[in-house]
């Protein structure tokens, strides 16, 4: 590595809308933040509908947008983009073609897709000032497996795609509820012909015994108690991990990126599974793990003097109505995460800067019309954000503190209150 330099990370972008003319000076506040780092990073929640063209490949949710949106990115500062998510097929393997060139014509380190399972699932290294910077991005679903890319095999081509993490769900239930499924089950005369009939090639394999069934399409294993559990696949985790050792062998400061929609009931919470994994890329050599999904501010942890942020919610979200499941405050509050790391890689410290997406005027009066970009906020509202966001870091041994309006996570600071983050994997 070269001299110390700074990454700034923001909430996801889902961009339908070109931000270029934009001169609000609230605007141009946050743009000066990401400007400011020598290399900053989103998550384009988005797929480009461009000279590949394209067909909609859902119903509800479904996102594209032109490809002015990228240069719009460009313009604010940005010049890394994680590409997986579950936007990234809405157009099918044509909109991956489409959103990767746009994503090279402006020069951006992008990753998390490809032309195939091979290019999607690669750590893509930039030099920046004195530094070389490496991507890779992943995303865990849930989503049909025509999304995921893959690569040629005998009479079959390749599929353009997004990089998988494969996962699946399990639900251990308590007794009653796992013999009223399997009698239900079993009045429908269901069988596994009958199921394979309707099977998708991600669905489980199939299963049989006192304990465990197949109910189409999910196991349900019988247990003492009720729990929902997501499982990684042991391969596609491995395979994930090899590519990030690999690359940090060479001595890139590895970005590791995941995507993923299995939230727990209350979204700011941050599944197990996720924890595991994350620390899992650090210590394959990753520097910094970032998270998106859950549209809320979730938790930080400062892993062995690496930061990984578990949630930072939204930074642009331009939906095309504002449906109730978007009404809650916490999915238009964020923060930008400006990281400051030493020459060896290792995290110095943290400067988390409060904001509102689309303004606060909307975030008080829901009749009020949201702008299509975030603002930096002061007094209360920025308050609220950093005592919420350190209560949940505090859960992670991470020692938030606050300087008026700016949050702010200090690791030598941390390492002297005796706050020194997590530093062993419990996997």
């Amino acid at each position: 590595m070269g001299s110390s330099f700074t990454v700034a990370v923001t909430g996801q972008s889902l961009i339908r809308h070109d931000l270029r003319a934009v001169v609000d000076p609230r605007f141009l506040a946050v743009i000066d933040i990401i400007k400011a780092a020598e290399v900053s990073i989103t998550n384009f929640e988005m797929t480009v509908y461009g000279r590949h063209g394209g067909w909609p490949m859902k119903g509800s949710y479904f996102g594209c947008a032109p490809p002015e949106v990228m240069a719009a990115l460009k313009f604010i500062g940005f010049n890394t983009v994680a590409l997986a998510n579950n936007h990234a097929f809405d157009l099918g393997p044509s909109g991956v073609l489409s959103t990767l060139e746009e994503a090279s014509a402006n020069e951006f380190l992008h990753a998390g897709i490809g032309i195939d399972r091979q290019h999607a699932g690669r750590v893509i290294d930039k030099t920046f000032p004195g530094n070389n910077i490496g991507l890779i991005a992943m995303d865990a679903g849930p989503g049909l497996s025509i999304m995921y890319a893959d690569d040629s095999g005998k009479g079959r081509p390749a599929r353009p795609g997004v990089n998988q993490l494969k996962v699946s769900r399990l639900f251990e239930v308590e007794p009653p509820v796992f013999n009223f499924l399997r009698d239900l089950q079993e009045n429908f005369q269901s069988s596994y012909l009958e199921r394979a009939n309707y099977a998708q090639p991600e669905d489980p394999p199939n299963v049989a015994g006192a304990k465990e069934i197949d109910f189409y399409g999910t196991i349900f294993r019988r247990s003492d108690r009720n729990l929902r559990r997501i499982l990684v696949d042991p391969r596609s985790a491995l395979t994930q991990l090899a590519e990030i050792r690999r690359s940090a062998a060479r001595g890139t400061f590895v970005i590791a990126y995941l995507h993923h929609h299995h939230w727990e009931p209350d979204w700011r919470i941050v599944p197990t599974w996720v924890q595991e994994f994350a620390r899992l890329c650090i210590d394959a050599g990753a520097r910094m793990f970032v998270s998106h999904g859950a549209p809320v501010l979730q938790a930080i942890e400062i892993y062995r003097k690496a930061p990984i942020f578990y949630g930072l919610g939204n930074f642009l979200f331009h939906a095309e109505n504002d449906e109730e499941e978007w009404s809650p405050r916490e999915v238009w509050e964020s923060v930008i995460a400006s990281c400051v790391f030493d020459r060896d890689g290792a995290l110095r410290s943290i400067d988390l800067h409060p904001i509102v997406i689309g303004g606060t005027e909307a975030l008080n009066d829901r009749q009020k019309t949201r702008l299509p970009f975030p603002i930096l906020v002061h007094g209360a509202t920025a308050q609220d954000i950093l005592v919420g966001l350190a209560d949940r870091c505090r859960m992670f041994q991470t020692h938030l503190t606050r300087d008026g309006n700016l949050g702010q996570i200090n690791v030598a600071d941390m390492e002297e209150r005796g706050w020194s983050g997590s530093s062993e994997s419990p996997c």
